[in-house]
């Protein structure tokens, strides 16, 4: 059987792993078939698909949007989008900017609350990529004010901590119609992340095309209640590991593995949109 990992970074967002680095990984897992995500740009892609051909593997052009709904931080996933689209590359610029301001206004939390944090520390190690609060984490393990990344999103920038801030310009819907408009398959990612499981009801009358069932953080009951969902609303069904490299070091390229046939489902929704 053929396997593929649907929810994969580079650096060009918040994975350590350069576009070599993960199509190693990705061989060495044995899978035939991945989906590069990164977070609110697509510079990753040409020079991933472009190493992946040396290694036979097939590499779905994708995008993770970041929006915002009621104060809730939501990402939705693109897949199979003209990642070339002009319209595409001017929002992603704009979302590009949004997640620098927002940098500011965590750092600006943080210090308010003992944290003596400076931007540039994190710009430097997002370097190129679209920056964000994983880059955030690194910058405060490096700086010795946290002991992991995980430290620093349960106790000072995850959801509802002293130091978060959502400020996302995009509502879900924007970011469905905006991945229509780039001829790709809008998946909801990570739909746990909701707790309101009413809003995919919502997301499915506005145009979701999909639900990422399969995910790390899911536990078997999730997977059976969203694959319930996903009937009920003929969703298409993807999932992937979510790996970001070393920055997320207990997830590995190909922790979560899916049948090829779910890839096939989305190229035959594709063809016909």
């Amino acid at each position: 059987m053929r396997f593929a990992d649907l929810h994969l970074h580079t650096c060009f967002s918040d994975s350590t792993y350069t576009p070599l680095e993960l199509i190693l990984g990705v061989a060495k897992a044995g899978l035939s078939t991945i989906a590069v995500v990164d977070h609110d740009t697509t510079e990753g892609i040409a020079q991933t698909i472009e190493i992946a051909r040396l290694k036979d593997i097939e590499v779905l052009p994708g995008v993770e949007l970041s929006a915002e709904h009621e104060g809730i931080e939501i990402h939705m996933l693109g897949y199979l989008i003209d990642y070339e689209s002009k319209v595409l590359q001017e929002k992603l610029d704009y979302l590009k900017q949004n997640r620098i301001e927002r940098i500011f206004k965590i750092v600006d939390k943080l210090k308010e609350v003992g944290v003596p944090l400076e931007p540039e520390s994190v710009f430097d190690i997002a370097k190129q990529g679209t920056v964000g609060r994983l880059h955030i984490a690194r910058a405060m393990v490096k700086e010795g004010l946290v002991s992991s990344t995980s430290e620093a999103f349960q106790k000072y920038i995850g959801d509802k901590c002293p130091a978060y801030v959502c400020g996302f310009k995009f509502t879900p819907i924007e970011a469905i119609k905006l991945i229509k408009d780039s001829k790709g398959i809008p998946v909801l990612a990570h739909p746990y992340t909701l707790h309101k499981d009413e809003l995919i009801t919502e997301f499915a009358e506005k145009g979701l095309m999909g639900l990422e069932v399969y995910y790390p953080e899911h536990s078997q009951s999730m997977v059976n209640f969203y694959l319930n969902l996903a009937k009920k609303f003929n969703l298409l069904v993807t999932g992937g590991s979510d790996c970001h490299g070393n920055a997320k070091s207990g997830i590995k390229i190909g922790a979560i593995k899916i049948p090829y046939e779910l890839v096939e489902k989305l190229k035959d929704a594709k063809r016909n949109k």
